[in-house]
């Protein structure tokens, strides 16, 4: 919001330097962005208005949290007839019923329509006035349109005109669009307008888009004659879905979608009229009309002493809260334990008892609040464990070398449809653009996405995670620990370069996971459409699939951007599922071994398409409890070995806690192996 501060000084005398006033205004929050000296000691300030203050978008917005913040009140610059405070006397008018009709057909989207009918004389307007719209970043047009332009500046009120020769009937209807109507809007385009949106009609076709723009057919010209002000509060949902929906933001739009003072439209209106007179512009001719049908009443709130104690940790004085709240144009009704707060309609932002604390503190100054600890009354609500479960699989995963990724919730369609069936996709009502239509099945398209953004800045090892929610219409919203890898599986070494990154990477990362989440999972094969055939498992536990990994099938990356030609690995575990798997689980703690184990090496023959998670089954219900490791070794296949067969070298470790085993122990258990692994895989040790 930019501001005059000559014209900020009309309203209000507040002393000093533009880079006094900036700063004073900066810890109210109003942070000053730029501050444009433009001579004789005045200067232009740049005020960033936050969405939620629409009241202070306007100069007199601004001098009133000015006059507060500096104990002051509000002055008008006597004789000027453009004052902060501005005269808003009603100007004469002829006792003639007026030359137009409003019929206000949607109240509902359109609460309240002020217009009035005057006679003028098109021309450019005085210099001063451009001058203050200039400094505002506004452009003069002419007489007619620099007075809407400076009254919405000045109050903070859109306004528009009509040239009432073009207003067929002579009539003004604020109603709904009809199916397919257009309308060419004063930039010069011409839009299709749907039954949703509010329009300013005349007896036969839409004149304007409410709250947003004004039709070209109705535009005051240097040819008007006569025109039609308008002065009206829309509703802010309405305004911005239109103004939305037509890709079209206006100075009215940003006012009116925030939220507007329905009380504001007469004060504007009155304003204009007297702007008219003073400038010489024209008169107005009959009375103003005013279509309010349900008239808004300040909202009313209860104000204590203690809540301020309470929220603030300091006790504020009477005198102070009256001085902040009162110079902020709210009205005060002292009772026993505080007040009773009238709260002025143009303050959307205040609808409870604290938004009136922080306004206080505002003014009272943030920084003259003690630093104490607020009192506890009650123990607090314990954590969410899902929270340290988070935490705990960050530190897992990047303990394993990858890093976190942040990606969107939203993705295409085209993105979406390799995870999951079109049928179970959750399209977005109002997506920011196609990129963004539905939600995510899963995380994986979002980290392919960075992947490959990484592998076009050249980057070739990347190992990204990323922990979030991932939505489909069969399971609603669940939450999954989603990874990729690529590059390197191993770093490089002088004995030899890095090594690729492999299926049984991929496949620690997914154990290594269950462990931390205390998941007794098994890897089973798994086929899945975006995965490349037999580079693919599952993990598996109590027999429900918690998640899925392996590579990305070449096709599935090229459509991701990625190259066909390089491994892409990747994992998705359902972290729901797995934490009802791992909810019996106890963490337990057993002390360092005190008796040395001992090894036996074996090898087997066995057909290459058994798993070697089966021959581990096998030998875990075989072996007495002293078993304590298997590690698979060595796997071989060619020269001395049967078609159909591979040799399986396996190394296992036995311990007893309470006593050193001997080796009768040990080749108890050997045989007993052996033996079960010739009855169910028809293994030969070699």
């Amino acid at each position: 919001m930019r501001i005059l501060l000559s014209w900020l000084r009309e309203c209000v005398d507040v002393p000093g330097t533009p880079e006094a006033v900036a700063k004073t205004m900066s810890v109210r929050g109003f942070a000053v962005e730029g501050i444009e000296p433009v001579g004789d000691g005045d200067a232009v300030l740049d005020f960033e208005i936050t969405a939620n203050r629409p009241d202070a978008m306007s100069v007199v917005g601004m001098a009133r949290e000015v006059a507060t913040a500096y104990g002051l009140a509000l002055t008008s610059a006597a004789g000027s007839g453009h004052s902060a405070d501005p005269d808003t006397a009603r100007p004469k008018a002829d006792a003639a019923a007026s030359d137009i009709d409003i019929v206000l057909e949607s109240p509902e989207l359109c609460p309240r329509y002020v217009g009035a009918v005057a006679d003028v004389t098109v021309a450019p307007s005085p210099a001063w006035m451009q001058a203050r719209l200039q400094a505002a970043g506004i452009r003069p047009i002419s007489n007619i349109v620099d007075i809407t332009n400076y009254v919405l500046l000045e109050l903070g009120q859109p306004m528009h005109a009509f040239d009432l020769a073009t207003l067929t009937g002579r009539q003004i209807r604020i109603r709904t669009a009809r199916p397919g109507e257009a309308l060419k809007t004063l930039d010069g385009q011409a839009r299709t307008l749907t039954p949703e949106m509010l329009v300013i009609a005349d007896a036969e076709r839409a004149g304007a888009v409410a709250g947003v723009m004004g039709g070209a057919d109705t535009e005051v010209t240097g040819a008007t004659k006569t025109i039609v002000f308008e002065s009206a509060y829309f509703n802010p949902l309405s305004v911005r879905r239109t103004s939305k929906k037509l890709g079209l933001k206006t100075e009215a739009s940003m006012r009116f979608e925030r939220g507007a003072d329905p009380n504001l439209p007469l004060l504007a209106m009155t304003r204009a009229l007297a702007l008219l007179e003073e400038i010489g512009a024209g008169r107005a001719r009959g009375p103003i009309l005013d279509r309010y049908p349900n008239r808004r009443k300040p909202a009313s709130l209860r104000l204590r002493r203690g809540k301020i104690l309470g929220l603030l940790g300091v006790a504020i004085p009477d005198a102070t809260v009256t001085r902040i709240l009162e110079g902020l144009d709210f009205r005060l009704t002292p009772d026993a334990e505080g007040w009773q707060v009238t709260v002025p309609t143009r303050r959307v932002d205040v609808v409870r008892e604290v938004d009136l604390i922080e306004e206080i503190a505002r003014h009272h100054g943030l920084d003259q609040l003690p630093s104490t600890f607020p009192a506890l009354h009650a123990a607090p609500p314990p954590a969410d464990p899902r929270l340290a479960r988070a935490r705990q699989l960050r530190a897992v995963m990047t303990a394993a070398g990858f890093f976190e990724a942040v990606t969107f919730g939203f993705v295409a369609v085209d993105a979406a449809a390799t995870f999951a069936a079109d049928g179970d996709l959750v399209p977005i009502a109002n997506p920011l653009s196609e990129n963004f239509a539905v939600l995510r099945p899963s995380s994986l398209p979002g980290l392919m996405a960075a992947v490959a953004h990484n592998r076009r800045r050249e980057q070739r090892d990347i190992r990204l995670f990323e922990i979030g929610n991932r939505f489909s219409r069969s399971g609603g919203e669940r939450r999954a620990l989603a990874c990729a890898w690529t590059g390197a599986g191993s770093p490089e070494h002088w004995e030899g370069g890095a090594r690729d990154v492999d299926f049984f990477d991929i496949k620690a990362i997914a154990l290594r996971v269950a462990q931390a989440m205390r998941v007794d999972a098994v890897v089973e094969p798994h086929r899945e459409a975006w995965l490349a055939p037999g580079r693919a498992a599952a993990l598996v536990a109590g027999g429900v699939r918690i998640g899925v990994f392996g590579q990305l099938a070449p096709a599935v990356a090229g459509r991701h951007g990625l190259s066909e030609a390089e491994a892409v690995y990747v994992m998705e575990i359902d972290l729901d599922a797995a934490e009802r798997a791992g909810a019996g689980a106890d963490l337990t703690v057993a002390p360092l071994p005190r008796f040395p184990s001992v090894t036996r090496d074996i090898s087997i023959l066995v057909d290459e398409t058994l798993a070697a998670a089966a021959v581990r089954t096998t030998i875990e219900a075989a072996a007495p409890p002293t078993l304590v490791r298997i590690r698979e070794f060595d796997r071989y296949q060619g020269k001395g070995i049967p078609e159909g067969k591979i040799s399986l070298s396996l190394r296992l470790t036995y311990r007893s806690p309470e006593r050193t085993l001997t080796d009768a122990d040990v080749q108890s258990a050997m045989d007993a192996v052996l033996t079960a692994l010739r009855a169910q895989h028809d293994a030969v040790q070699r």
